[in-house]
């Protein structure tokens, strides 16, 4: 398996930059996604690494070794679309078998056999071998679009999205055995998703990508906890974190449109870029406000929403609502008085530019 690199990418079309700049390196045998919305510019990156649109500035580095100048086939990378891309008339078999059987391969059919057998083995297709591709369920059509890529031996697996038009249940199944296939054989993957849950569950690392620019690269615990920008911050949990606007007034926080006051205290007061700023963002996760008798803050409860091994509580404390995440069912209902408390020390603060403030 080959590693990847993109150096500076621009990609223009006639008065629209999709990517301005975009640089990150993907390790040999790494799983790494891509996050952001549709528009962000994720296909875009895709298709410059698969030589199918080229860049207007940069350069696409495999193993350390500029590949600007390879045609698609050259660049030996398996492309796995959204769309399943699938022969209907042809049986999975033989779908299987059709990039292998390319006049740039010629691979003997023993080979072939040998190869389709052990993929299909992996994906649990092998029933599904005689059957015509027309008669296959999403899932199944998605399966035999992975495996095809798999079959081919390629440097580089480049997936669009992959289980983005497939049901929740069997979205989350193949995203399962999709991470364990790739762990197995050591494929160096670059993945694009805007499903947050996709990535986080997924990834060795997250490049966040906005409007053509990347903004943040990480472990999956690193983007979460600490995301460089309120952008980051909103996109990656669920339910979303609470952002608030505070201005700091002696040694305390002031959030605006409550009567909640922050003290900064402990290892609050250690943190600079909080004691230079007059005004603050705060974002604070759902699971770090927490239901408390003996709590400092107090709000009404406006919304009750049980998810069985989880509840979201949506808290009104002065016009500011707070939604907080806890464990198993609640017996707090609609317009009971509640104390929670914050874990101070999970925290996050932003600028008013949005960016993560200085420690």
């Amino acid at each position: 398996m080959s590693s990847l690199e993109l150096r500076n990418i621009t990609k223009r079309f006639r008065d629209v930059t999709a990517l301005k700049n975009v640089s990150f390196a993907v390790q040999s045998q790494e799983f790494f996604v891509l996050l952001g919305p549709t528009g962000a510019g994720k296909t875009t990156t895709l298709r410059v690494v698969a030589a199918l649109t080229k860049q207007d500035e940069g350069s696409v580095l495999f193993d350390g070794q500029p590949v600007d100048d390879l045609t698609p086939a050259d660049r030996d990378v398996a492309f796995v679309f959204q769309q399943y891309s699938l022969y209907p008339t042809m049986t999975v078999y033989d779908n299987l078998a059709f990039p292998l059987r390319s006049p740039m391969r010629k691979v003997p059919e023993d080979q072939i056999k040998t190869r389709i057998a052990g993929v299909a083995e992996i994906l649990r297709i092998t029933h599904l071998l005689d059957r015509k591709t027309a008669r296959l369920s999403g899932g199944e059509m998605q399966r035999v679009s992975i495996g095809r890529a798999i079959v081919r031996q390629p440097r580089i697996f480049l997936m669009d999205e992959p289980l983005s038009n497939l049901d929740a249940k069997l979205r989350e199944s193949l995203r399962v055995e999709l991470k364990h296939m790739q762990k197995e054989q050591g494929n160096t993957t670059l993945f694009v998703t805007h499903d947050q849950i996709e990535a986080l569950t997924m990834a060795d690392r997250i490049g966040v990508l906005s409007q053509g620019r990347l903004i943040q690269v990480g472990t999956p615990d690193e983007i979460y906890d600490q995301p460089a920008t309120t952008y980051v911050a909103q996109l990656v949990g669920t339910p979303q974190i609470n952002l608030v606007k505070a201005r700091r007034e002696d040694s305390t926080l002031a959030v605006a449109n409550s009567a909640m006051l922050i003290p900064l205290t402990g290892q609050l007061a250690a943190l600079k870029g909080v004691q230079e700023a007059a005004e603050v963002q705060i974002g604070i996760r759902p699971e770090d406000i927490r239901p408390d008798p003996q709590g400092a803050f107090a709000g009404e409860v406006t919304l009750v929403e049980p998810l069985g091994v989880e509840t979201i509580l949506h808290i009104r404390s002065g016009e500011q609502t707070l939604l907080s995440l806890i464990p198993g069912m609640s017996s707090l209902k609609l317009h009971d008085q509640v104390k929670f408390s914050i874990l101070s020390d999970r925290l996050h603060f932003f600028g008013t530019d949005g960016l993560r403030l200085s420690q």
